[in-house]
């Protein structure tokens, strides 16, 4: 039987051996915002496995976008790891992609500068943080900051660039009428909160050119009361798709006010609280309250389908579809519903060749079981699977066996 998952496509100039992307799961392997030798092969890892494009997770494209001390930051510093990133992937057969973006009222002032924006001076439970209102000077300076990113990005040698304008981050928290409470130009009515975004895109066009490709991750819903909801995503989608992007992520969740939405499950809060680094507020708090404030949502097996139809019937630019990919016969019922590209993360944690023995019959299904381990540790520096982690305490190896969905 010819399964679509293992044939070639194009997404803009680009041409993928196939239809698998690993998508922009935050890796936490860049100590000092620089590549390290994990990230570099856990990424050759993944493209010797069999995916048609990995991506590099979420590059500040400048310092005031930076939320933690292992996160990119797209520099000439970090040029010569990014390239050997980008070669040794190549080398295997598969294309790369790195994530762009501004992590806003998310940023740690420890390490972006001293600098927190936000569209509105809204207090942050979840860093915490309380912003300032970024200026429209400063709205035009990370406008071209996205820009020179991409310029970069060519240098370091990278097929595309996926620009984050969902989860909570900057753009996505000028769309949202829950985040952007602006009396400008930049707030208010749909055309306003899409403002930016839009300013955004078409410095990232004009940067790109001929050879780059331009996919934009977006929300198809904020996941909670108050935020953006499908009729205005439709709208983003229009709006992308009017500015010439090669494709559309289609995901949705807030990272400061609804991060379950974005992955479902459980956190396992407890593993996390005790991998936080340099964070003494935090790790007691989750402790004690992180269940009420990482609340979990139900796991089912490509949980974002149903919206994400929608979106397909709205436009006709290649999509490409997120979240909980774990079985060959539901990657083929996304595909086979006109979507063009599948991304997936905790199935490729779990095992990075899952492509390739999906493609030889090994396996049907990926052995992920969706615990979350593996996103509750990345910001201790390390990315794994529960199920391989051998100095795993007993503990906490019954709570996840006990508690993933």
């Amino acid at each position: 039987m010819r399964h679509t998952l293992f044939t070639p496509f194009s997404l803009g100039p680009v041409n993928l051996r196939n239809r698998s992307i690993r998508s922009a799961a935050f890796e936490g392997m860049s100590p000092g915002h620089l590549v390290s030798e994990d990230l570099i092969n856990y990424h050759r890892a993944v493209a010797v496995g069999g995916v048609g494009m990995t991506t590099v997770a979420y590059a500040a494209v400048s310092q005031s976008g930076l939320s933690f001390d292992h996160q990119l930051w797209l520099r000439e510093q970090a040029l010569p790891g990014l390239r050997r990133l980008t070669d040794a992937v190549h080398a295997e057969g598969a294309a790369a992609a790195i994530q762009i973006g501004h992590c806003g009222v998310m940023a740690k002032k420890s390490v972006s500068g001293g600098v927190c924006y936000a569209p509105s001076g809204k207090f942050n439970l979840y860093g915490p943080t309380w912003p300032k209102t970024i200026t429209k000077e400063e709205i035009g300076s990370v406008v071209a900051d996205f820009g020179r990113a991409v310029h970069l990005t060519r240098e370091a040698g990278f097929d595309a660039v996926e620009v984050h304008a969902g989860h909570g981050y900057l753009i996505s928290q000028f769309l949202s009428p829950y985040t952007n409470k602006r009396k400008d130009e930049y707030g208010g009515s749909f055309e306003n909160r899409s403002r930016f975004m839009v300013e955004v895109i078409r410095e990232v066009m004009k940067a790109a050119g001929n050879d780059i490709a331009v996919v934009v991750k977006m929300n198809i819903r904020d996941g909670f009361t108050g935020g953006m909801e499908m009729d205005e995503s439709l709208n983003v989608a229009r709006l992308l798709e009017a500015e010439g992007v090669h494709g559309l992520v289609l995901s949705g969740g807030f990272v400061s006010k609804a991060p379950m939405y974005v992955m479902r499950g459980r956190m396992p809060v407890e593993i996390m609280a005790a991998h936080l680094r340099h964070d003494r507020w935090m790790k007691p708090f989750l402790k004690h309250f992180g269940t009420l404030l990482i609340k979990p949502e139900p796991f089912s097996e490509g949980y974002f389908l149903p919206d994400a139809l929608r979106i397909r019937e709205a436009v006709r630019l290649p999509l490409i579809y997120v979240g909980g990919l774990v079985s060959l016969e539901k990657i083929e019922e996304v595909l086979g519903n006109g979507f063009e590209f599948v991304q997936i993360a905790r199935a490729l944690i779990n095992d990075p060749a899952y492509i390739n023995k999906l493609k030889s019959g090994e396996i049907t299904r990926s052995g992920c079981q969706h615990a979350n381990y593996c996103i509750a540790v990345m910001y201790s520096g390390k990315m794994k699977c529960y199920q391989h982690e051998v100095n795993l305490p007993e503990k906490w190896r019954r709570k996840l066996e006990g508690r993933r969905t």
